[in-house]
């Protein structure tokens, strides 16, 4: 079966938002980011979901959000750094789409990260955290969505490639490898 959808996962930060776009104009599709998909679905940003309706209540808004996209054709879709971690998620996802991982480590997270206050798995309710406490805290989430991670169907390290040079390469990987055409 042809996979008409792409799907960008990886931690905040990894370039989802920034890259998911520039590949679906490169390859010539549309691009949908599913966090900006439950904002306007719900009126709500993100953070507030998390903070007064809890991660429960916003994984179920997730998971709808996704059944839904998962009938497009020709998208290319960024997913919240978690989505995969609900096996239910992660099985539409395989099986309506090709699933690239961007990965980034916790040193690059981090800097990234170090000034938004906006990403809710990260949120120290108590304290500013010090850089120790940040990437401590990036570690633990990424071990714990790694295995989920690792089932992606391509790989490709963000760390330190400018997005032109990641999105090109996605491209020709997509077309050689998995047969994407352009619109």
């Amino acid at each position: 079966m042809k996979k008409n959808l792409i799907y960008l996962t990886g931690f905040m930060a990894s370039g989802k938002s920034t890259i998911g776009p520039i590949l679906a104009n490169t390859i010539g599709w549309e691009f949908l980011d599913l966090d900006r998909v439950i904002e306007n679905k719900t009126n709500k940003k993100i953070v507030d979901i998390f903070k007064k309706d809890g991660e429960d209540f916003f994984r179920k808004l997730e998971s709808e959000s996704l059944t839904e996209l998962s009938k497009l054709s020709k998208y290319v879709i960024s997913l919240g750094g978690g989505t995969i971690e609900k096996t239910e998620n992660l099985d539409i996802i395989k099986n309506s789409g090709i699933l690239i991982y961007l990965e980034t480590s916790p040193e690059a997270a981090y800097r990234r990260l170090k000034f938004k206050r906006d990403r809710p798995a990260l949120l120290f309710d108590d304290h500013e955290p010090t850089k120790e406490e940040f990437i401590k805290r990036i570690k633990s989430i990424l071990e714990r969505r790694l295995e989920f991670y690792n089932r992606a169907d391509l790989k490709i390290n963000t760390d330190d490639k400018p997005v032109g040079i990641t999105v090109d390469l996605l491209a020709k990987i997509l077309r050689k490898e998995f047969g994407i055409e352009e619109a």
